[in-house]
């Protein structure tokens, strides 16, 4: 073997070896920014200030909406029923709207887990209802106080989130799916008889193959990273062959 061709066989190993490294380190990169962009905009339910807080920075806490998608209309909508019901009943529904929770958190987990911070003994809980819904994520979940569940089934309750709010919610018709639930859920805390999801919803949460954000995130993820690791293959190869033939006579 001449010094040309050992020059380019060392070449070629070290290029090959420089290209594996490379794809392997923009595939941990590409892990690591994923995983960290997701966090940094996910919030906690800890992260959610209690409920005097919101009352002093904004006058009522009927509506909590982090995620800016409700309209003012809405707002003010869900808040005089909200007021209502508080007066007719003595139950409290508030409505918090945030953008995103942390990928594979259920939205019932945080539901509860926000429930717990603001109302943390069973009294407390009692005539409380929370409709959750993160708008980006497009979930939705629903907690209720022990004697909300004395009109209010959690068959029914959970019909609420999953079929009235999720629907529109995955439509990113925000506004629609905050205005349904609050609708359905007023009908029945005032005693009058389930008006039951629309036909749509039912129809929508029995046969849907609609794929979650964190689905599609994943889905989109796991393309580039087969991407890269084919090409983490094929180009030290052919860079291989390449210079080989370079240095044939």
């Amino acid at each position: 073997m001449t010094a040309n061709r050992k020059f380019i066989d060392y070449g070629c190993h070290k290029l090959q070896s420089f290209l594996r490294f490379t794809a392997l380190f923009a595939i941990a990169f590409l892990a690591y920014f994923h995983l960290s962009t997701a966090s940094v905009w996910a919030l906690q339910a800890s992260d959610i200030p209690d409920l005097a807080e919101i009352k002093t920075l904004t006058d009522q806490t009927w509506v909590i909406d982090d995620s800016d998608t409700l309209s003012p209309l809405t707002k003010s909508t869900i808040a005089a029923k909200s007021q209502k019901l508080a007066d007719l009943t003595g139950i409290e529904v508030r409505v918090v709207a945030i953008k995103r929770i942390d990928l594979g958190q259920p939205a019932a987990e945080f539901a509860t887990e926000l429930f717990d911070n603001w109302f943390p003994s069973a009294e407390e809980k009692a005539n409380q209802v929370l409709l959750f819904l993160a708008t980006e994520d497009h979930r939705t979940a629903i907690q209720t106080g022990s004697k909300v569940k004395e009109v209010l089934s959690d068959e029914i309750a959970s019909s609420i989130a999953d079929e009235t709010m999720l629907y529109p919610a995955r439509k990113a018709n925000y506004n629609q799916a905050v205005n349904e639930g609050m609708s359905r859920l007023e009908a029945i805390l005032k005693g009058n008889p389930d008006p039951g999801a629309p036909l749509l919803a039912v129809e929508e949460t029995e046969t849907s193959n609609y794929a979650t954000r964190e689905e599609t995130e994943a889905s989109s993820s796991n393309v580039v990273v087969i991407i890269l690791l084919i090409l983490a293959t094929l180009l030290p190869m052919a860079t291989y062959y390449w210079l080989q033939m370079q240095g044939q006579p």
